[in-house]
């Protein structure tokens, strides 16, 4: 169990109804295991609300990240049975994200830059090797599909003499409903440093 999650986080997801977070999330319930099993970025995790832990489900096994084990529990909690809009928003436009998003918590896409700088094509092998799909946004855009019910896109133009290469993050508008700033972040950090490796998963 991540010392990030609080303990209550795990034990209100024990308490809920497998079926009605499974129908709100897009996951299974294994009645045996008593465990979730979510698909996170085209990955398998069996999250156990009741010893309380998350594990991955691949082949390799792999240390999951923190700021990943906090979005995955928030999402069974808070994901709600509605449409995507197909409305791209940033992080500035989520309600209080002007504030949040800032500082300590400003979306470290700096981690994007310093690795690719104005190697655009080392980024889309990169973005494809993550499962993302072409779009047509800046120089290069990829969106990603983090779960069932969460697509975000992910920006990069190239530098010139006068400005530094850029990445951005986009979010679906209905993001807005569920999941609150800090798990945004959460997530926001998990795709920015999972994109800047560039070796492997």
């Amino acid at each position: 169990m991540t010392d990030l999650i609080a303990p209550i986080h795990y034990r209100e997801l024990a308490d809920k109804d497998p079926e009605t977070v499974c129908r709100r999330a897009g996951c299974r319930y294994d009645k045996d295991k008593q465990c979730y099993e979510l698909e996170v970025w085209g990955e398998i995790y069996n999250i156990y609300p009741h010893k309380p832990r998350i594990e991955y489900q691949g082949r390799d096994s792999q240390a999951i990240h923190e700021y990943l084990s906090i979005f995955i529990v928030h999402y069974l909690l808070t994901a709600m049975e509605a449409a995507v809009e197909n409305e791209w928003i940033s992080e500035k436009d989520i309600p209080g994200g002007p504030t949040f998003f800032r500082g300590p918590h400003a979306i470290p896409t700096d981690l994007i830059t310093r690795t690719y700088e104005n190697d655009i094509a080392a980024f889309g092998q990169r973005c494809r090797v993550l499962r993302g799909e072409a779009v047509e946004m800046g120089d290069t855009a990829f969106r990603f599909q983090i779960t069932e019910r969460l697509p975000v896109v992910v920006l990069y133009w190239q530098g010139d003499d006068d400005f530094p290469p850029e990445a951005r993050m986009l979010f679906d508008r209905s993001i807005c409903r569920f999941l609150a700033l800090d798990v945004v972040f959460a997530l926001a950090v998990e795709i920015c440093a999972r994109i800047a490796r560039p070796g492997g998963e």
